[in-house]
């Protein structure tokens, strides 16, 4: 207790150095649990932003020819059909789950008794809800027999539900879609996003009829399970080279059709996050370091004004580890105090940008800090402070009492 009134009596003595050292080793520690906390957040919003499809997944769709080939003028449309999703399913190693999507950008009329809403409507196959990360609540999916049977049922999600029947169950019940009813088999969920929240799902076979389409489809999408970066390029490279060959254009034209490796995106932006939070971690460090600089120059400083002080107190029985302690004892006083100051406000200014934060779509999403490694960064940063007070202390153990007393 004595010493710590000791190391309380010499902060009061020098309040602004105090201050302006402590300052720094806040800084330091704030600027640290800052830039970690936004990093975790980038990663989290790259992790939202792939939370609709699953992440590994390659979705291709049809375009239109921008070069001649084999004698074809370019500006010809590129029309997918049945035979081109059996063909990537059967074909392509590596695929796990597939469906091909006929879609319909427009809404259509949706009613049930006196409730009409419009909605956008889908037809796929089975797999479709593992590589769009559909939750099934209620009931189930597509399933095959819906597929080959040309059954008019449908799947709904819970917001549908909710507006069209208003507390009614919805699961067994029939509704218009255009003219045309259906029977709800199941309800579900979308996290990723809120649009896809406005969907109906038929089966493919049942809305290539209704919408006239024949055997024609919109995109094909599948996952790729557990495979690699390069497994995914090469799996995307044959989808191209099949496409290519079997539609007659050329495999170097950018638009003739469109492929998207989710899994590839996903490496590239994560890739750049982990650089970015390196960079952060070397800043954070930097910052600390300085501050750590900081708090043992002072300390020699300290040593310095309280020459006297120290040769008295071994005049009189201190001892060398005495003296030693006092010293590390302010350092790790100061740096624990004013650590966990820059600390906190770090922790309170990431939850209050959290709380301003849209709950979907943005950029930086949940920017947290883990609480181990805030704690852990906060004690090496006590440790390193009664290190870099250990030169000082050593200092001021071996000045002589006569030489201490004499000095001006």
């Amino acid at each position: 207790m004595e010493r710590l009134n000791e190391i309380f009596q010499s902060i009061r003595t020098n309040k602004l150095r105090t201050f302006l050292t402590g300052f720094s080793v806040a800084w330091g520690i704030f600027m640290l649990v800052l830039l970690l906390g936004l990093g975790n957040g980038l990663q989290n919003g790259t992790k939202e932003k792939f939370k609709d499809d699953a992440i590994n997944s390659i979705w291709v769709s049809p375009g239109q020819t921008s070069l001649s080939h084999e004698g074809l003028l370019p500006g010809r449309e590129i029309r997918f059909r049945n035979d081109d999703y059996n063909q990537i399913k059967n074909e392509i190693e590596g695929v796990e789950k597939i469906s091909s999507r006929v879609a319909k950008w427009r809404t259509f009329s949706v009613s049930y008794k006196n409730k009409t809403g419009g909605y956008r409507v889908r037809g796929v196959h089975p797999d479709h809800q593992y590589v769009e990360k559909t939750i099934i609540t209620k009931g189930r999916f597509i399933n095959e027999s819906d597929i080959s049977d040309k059954r008019k049922v449908c799947v709904i999600s819970e917001d549908i539900e909710k507006e069209l029947f208003e507390g009614e169950s919805a699961m067994g019940k029939w509704l218009s879609l255009s003219g045309t009813t259906f029977k709800v088999v199941g309800l579900f969920v979308d996290e990723g996003s809120e649009g896809e929240n406005g969907v109906l799902f038929l089966p493919i076979s049942t809305a290539q009829l209704a919408f006239g389409r024949a055997d024609r489809i919109d995109r094909i999408l599948f996952t790729t399970g557990d495979a690699n970066l390069e497994e995914t390029q090469r799996m995307a490279n044959e989808v191209l080279m099949m496409m290519a060959a079997k539609h007659h254009f050329s495999p170097d034209d950018p638009r003739a059709v469109h492929i998207r490796n989710n899994y590839e995106q996903y490496k590239r932006i994560a890739g750049i996050i982990d650089i970015m939070k390196s960079f952060f971690w070397l800043i954070g460090v930097l910052t600390i370091f300085a501050g750590i600089i900081g708090v043992s120059n002072i300390m020699l400083i300290t040593v310095q004004e309280r020459t006297k002080e120290i040769g008295i107190r071994k005049s009189i029985g201190a001892t060398p580890f005495s003296v030693v302690l006092l010293i590390v004892q302010e350092s790790l006083l100061i740096t624990g105090l004013f650590g966990y100051i820059g600390l906190f406000f770090a922790v309170a200014l990431l939850e209050l940008v959290a709380k301003f934060l849209p709950s979907t779509g943005a950029v930086i999403s949940n920017p947290t800090v883990d609480f181990r490694t805030a704690t852990i960064a906060l004690g090496v940063l006590v440790i390193a402070g009664g290190l870099a007070a250990l030169k000082p202390s050593l200092k001021a153990a071996r000045i002589k009492p006569v030489e201490a007393l004499s000095a001006d």
